[in-house]
């Protein structure tokens, strides 16, 4: 099973440098887990830089995978795993989602570099460019 995190979809739907490295974990969606905050995040995300369309499209081929909501067991798992790594709220959310899950955490935020469970690539430093965010693929 895989968790693909908000960054890595970004890096995957702008065709980032790294797009490739997450392509495998992001189109097998038999084995997809997708957090709910990463939908946000990436709704958000998009929405501002590109346009509504373009953040529609995109959660909607993320929604392809399971979506997890966040419940109370998830929140308190998130909470102790913030507490015990100092990762942010939305990070904690994602990694104790891909823990329960029995999933690998595909990410290229540097929070969570080194931890278990994750593959982990640096970030290529290309900034975001939105392509391929639309049906017709423009």
């Amino acid at each position: 099973m895989n968790v693909v995190d908000s960054s890595a979809w970004l890096e995957y739907f702008g065709d980032g440098p790294n797009a490739g490295e997450f392509a495998e974990a992001v189109t097998d969606t038999e084995r997809l887990i997708v957090p709910t905050i990463t939908l946000f995040e990436v709704f958000r995300r998009i929405r501002v830089q590109r346009d509504l369309d373009a953040a529609l499209y995109a959660v909607a081929q993320m929604q392809r995978g399971r979506v997890v909501d966040l419940d109370a067991h998830l929140a308190v798992a998130a909470g102790e795993l913030s507490a015990e790594s100092g990762l942010p709220m939305a990070g904690s959310m994602i990694l104790a989602t891909a823990r329960r899950e029995d999933a690998v955490l595909w990410t290229q935020d540097g929070d969570f570099e080194g931890m278990d469970g994750v593959e982990y690539r640096a970030a290529g430093g290309r900034g975001w460019g939105g392509r391929g965010l639309t049906s017709s693929g423009e």
